[in-house]
């Protein structure tokens, strides 16, 4: 379903996108380019039915006469609706000629994480006047070895209720809740292997899939 929007608004965030910290090898970055907007021109120009009624009139037969207006235009894909449970998942490989090879370089993330400069200004579920909309890491798994083979490990939080995402999950409401991450310990899981381990350990993994929980 095509919907008008007002141009004013249609390309707006939550929250300002230029005191980001773009560094390359960031989350915050992979957010960005996933959310920039793109300008669509020339052999990606789009087709405009609205152009295409205004030319050639409501009332000719298009198909038959293939009258189409195509029209320079901009795309942006923003948030729309701010889940209680965020899953980022990074793209771990890359095309090398006729093979895949595999991306091991390591990717910066934060415990909390603002999704508010991605997010559309319509936002849903996000309380009105809002400029933040937090996220608390709780979980990450991570893959060692080739495209070929390897093994996962993942790094678990164990940590207190979560109220506010109680709320979000049961009644879908959103309530004002904490802007500091969830208080918990974090735990190494290899097969039957279990070891507690310090943020530090988690933040420097080769993470491949990204687990929040929504905090405000």
């Amino acid at each position: 379903e095509v919907v008008t929007e007002d141009p004013e608004t249609a390309f707006c965030t939550l929250a300002s996108r230029e005191d980001l910290n773009l560094e390359e090898s960031s989350i915050h970055h992979c957010l960005y380019q996933f959310t920039r907007n793109e300008k669509l021109s020339e052999t990606n120009k789009l087709l405009c039915d609205v152009c295409t009624q205004r030319h050639c009139g409501p009332k000719k037969n298009l198909k038959s006469e293939k009258k189409y207006i195509y029209t320079n235009a901009k795309k942006q894909m923003l948030i729309s609706f701010a889940p209680p449970i965020l899953t980022l998942h990074l793209k771990r490989f890359q095309q090398a000629g006729f093979n895949l090879r595999k991306v091991n370089r390591h990717i910066k993330f934060p415990e909390v994480l603002d999704l508010a400069p991605f997010c559309s200004v319509k936002c849903k579920n996000v309380v009105e006047g809002s400029t933040k909309v937090l996220y608390s890491l709780y979980g990450v798994v991570e893959h060692s070895g080739t495209m070929r083979s390897g093994h996962y490990t993942a790094y678990a939080k164990m940590r207190n209720i979560n109220s506010h995402l109680s709320e979000l999950v049961l009644r879908g409401e959103s309530t004002q809740g904490e802007s500091e991450p969830v208080k918990g310990q974090w735990f190494h899981i290899s097969d039957t292997h279990v070891q507690a381990v310090p943020a530090a350990k988690v933040l420097s993994a080769q993470a491949y899939l990204l687990f929040y929980e929504r905090l405000l």
